[in-house]
């Protein structure tokens, strides 16, 4: 039999005891003076509240109770900071394992957090109708364990305004003052809140996390690893005897998303211990836990950097997205000169644009018949797809449109340092090739939404995305400029939504990198056709349509989204495709 110091030094070590005879369990973790009342501090008050989802909420018809915990030394005069549990009756108690109320009074009183106001809402429950013999639907694990904005969105928009409208307080809108936790779902429902949301939230406090296959949480650690890092504290906690079930091993599965926190950079602490699936542990450690996350507030949670992995390859540190213009309908279609200028249409508004090496956006046509798509030739030269009229056109400053091909129906095109133009039509499925000579080659047809393509550095493959798909394909360019051996080859991140990638417009760099414009952000891979790292999109909810690279030195990533133009100066360095080949290194396999 081991002896407890020995089991707490292997657990505090990580190491896991894997035969069954060796998991020994010491849960006799028992709440500190913190955890305990003290008649000497102020003590808030908790009131109780129910909230009942309208028809248009992310999940209509649900109803569950929240309470909110309002310190004493709250005047209402300035907004206070906020931390918000997941199953939060579970934590209201005086006398369970969370007391968070007494832990509150007596951390605040002290110093060692801000004046913060406690909200803890349950789970949502949609009633049954049909009386006691039907069960209501029970919404848990749908809004804490799945992946995606739902419930984010469901907080930030719906269940903090009812707070707000049913007590009166005030909340700060600084995500670095505003906290999250939650325990087991509860804790990865918080996780994922200040995941999709961390202008938000920024502190994240986890116990016995389900980062697990139950609805997709065991994604998590390899997109920690290939995200940008984002602003976020979080604190982990978990035993080695904690469930191992038909989803994963929580222990396991909580050692993973420290090891990929700690290698992205992330400020993350954790506690390891020998129980089990229950709240022993994180209750008793609750008042340090809180300590380490609050720990120097008024500075703020800043975002990792490790300069080894991909993303610390590409990005350069303090280099944010900056907003170039917005009040677009839809722009898209961005293509650079050899000037370092950038252009984008605005199929919408039926205009096209160029952007100056400073930054600074000018109007370069005021009529374009609905171009969406723009490319340069080895010429010099401007031409726009016009999907709507069919065509492929050269533009020529404010001349008229000279048609250089009909019925079409292109989308997306690319023109190569040859003069050959490729284009995507997405609604006959089609890639199809246009020579110098006018000509119109249909080239493929198996693609289920042919959106955007762009050429390999040494233009020896033509590479399309699939816009409802989740692989961009790649083709063999050959001698006479047809294509051949189409093979889905990059495998990208998808959201947690049916409708596919959304991948659209790409680019490449010197390094053999394809850059892919996504639903979940702009995802680079690499030659062997492999996600390394995605950048997150300037905003979370806009749509982001197309990316290329430009400037004088090609080392700014310019992207749309939404109704915005951005860009980014980086490490990387961008390929033009009218320009000469450029063949980049062979890829690690």
């Amino acid at each position: 039999m081991f002896n407890r110091a020995f089991v707490a030094l292997l657990a505090s070590a990580g190491i896991l005891l894997a035969a069954p005879g060796l998991r020994a369990q010491d849960n006799d973790y028992q709440p500190g003076p913190d955890s305990k009342y003290n008649a000497a501090v102020p003590h808030g008050a908790v009131t109780k509240h129910t909230f009942l989802a309208g028809p248009k909420s992310a999940f209509p018809g649900t109803v569950r109770d929240y309470w909110v915990y309002i310190p004493k030394q709250y005047d209402g005069q300035k907004p206070a900071a906020l931390m918000l549990f997941q199953d939060g009756g579970g934590y209201i108690g005086t006398n369970g394992a969370w007391r968070v109320p007494i832990v509150f009074d007596n951390l605040i009183a002290r110093g060692e957090m801000p004046m913060t106001i406690g909200v803890f809402a349950n789970p949502g429950v949609l009633p049954s109708v049909h009386g006691t013999n039907a069960l209501p639907r029970f919404n848990r694990s749908l809004e804490y364990d799945g992946l995606g904005d739902d419930y984010a969105r469901f907080v930030t928009d719906e269940l903090l305004p009812d707070v707000i409208a049913q007590t009166g307080v005030l909340l700060t809108p600084d995500p670095n003052l505003r906290a999250i936790g939650g325990s087991s779902s509860g804790a990865i429902a918080a996780f994922t809140v200040a995941w999709e949301r961390p202008d938000q939230f920024r502190r994240v406090f986890s116990t016995i996390g389900t980062y697990v296959g139950l609805r997709g949480g065991n994604s998590y650690p390899i997109l920690v690893r290939k995200f940008e890092p984002r602003p976020l504290r979080v604190f982990l906690q978990d035993g080695y005897n904690d469930q191992n079930i038909y989803g994963g091993n929580w222990w396991i599965a909580n050692q993973d998303m420290f090891s990929a926190l700690a290698w992205a950079g992330y400020e993350v602490k954790k506690e390891w211990g020998t129980g089990g699936h229950d709240s022993k542990q994180g209750g008793a450690i609750l008042p340090d836990a809180l300590r380490w996350l609050w720990k120097d507030w008024a500075a703020g949670v800043k975002a990792g950097n490790n300069p080894a992995s991909p993303v610390g390859q590409v990005l350069i540190p303090g280099e944010e997205w900056q907003l170039l213009g917005q009040g677009y309908k839809l722009p898209g279609g961005l293509c650079a000169n050899g000037k370092g200028e950038v252009f984008f249409a605005d199929y919408k508004q039926n205009r096209a644009y160029r952007i100056g090496p400073d930054g600074a956006v000018s109007t370069l046509r005021n009529e374009t018949s609905g171009a969406q798509s723009l490319a340069i030739t080895p010429e010099g030269a401007l031409v726009a797809t016009q999907p709507d009229q069919r065509r492929i056109v050269l533009y020529t400053g404010q001349d008229a449109e000279k048609f250089i091909a009909n019925g079409t129906g292109a989308k997306d095109l690319v023109v190569a340092n040859n003069g050959l133009t490729y284009f995507t039509d997405p609604m006959n499925h089609a890639v199809r090739m246009l020579d110098r000579k006018g000509k119109v080659t249909e080239l493929d047809t198996e693609i289920e939404f042919p959106s955007g393509l762009c050429l390999s550095p040494d233009q020896s493959l033509l590479l399309v995305s699939d816009l409802v798909g989740q692989l961009v394909y790649s083709f063999q360019i050959q001698a006479d400029g047809s294509l051949a051996y189409r093979q889905r080859y990059f495998h990208l991140h998808l959201t947690d939504d049916p409708r596919g990638s959304g991948a659209d417009g790409m680019c490449v760099d010197t390094q053999g990198r394809l850059y892919v414009a996504s639903a979940v952000g702009v995802q680079f891979c690499d030659q062997a056709g492999r996600v390394n790292g995605i950048l997150s999109k300037p905003e979370p909810s806009a749509w982001a349509t197309d990316v290329c690279f430009g400037g004088k030195n090609l080392d700014e990533l310019y992207l749309t989204a939404g109704d915005k133009v951005w860009r980014r100066k980086t490490k990387a360095r961008g390929v033009l495709p009218f320009l000469e080949p450029v063949t980049p290194p062979a890829p690690r396999l």
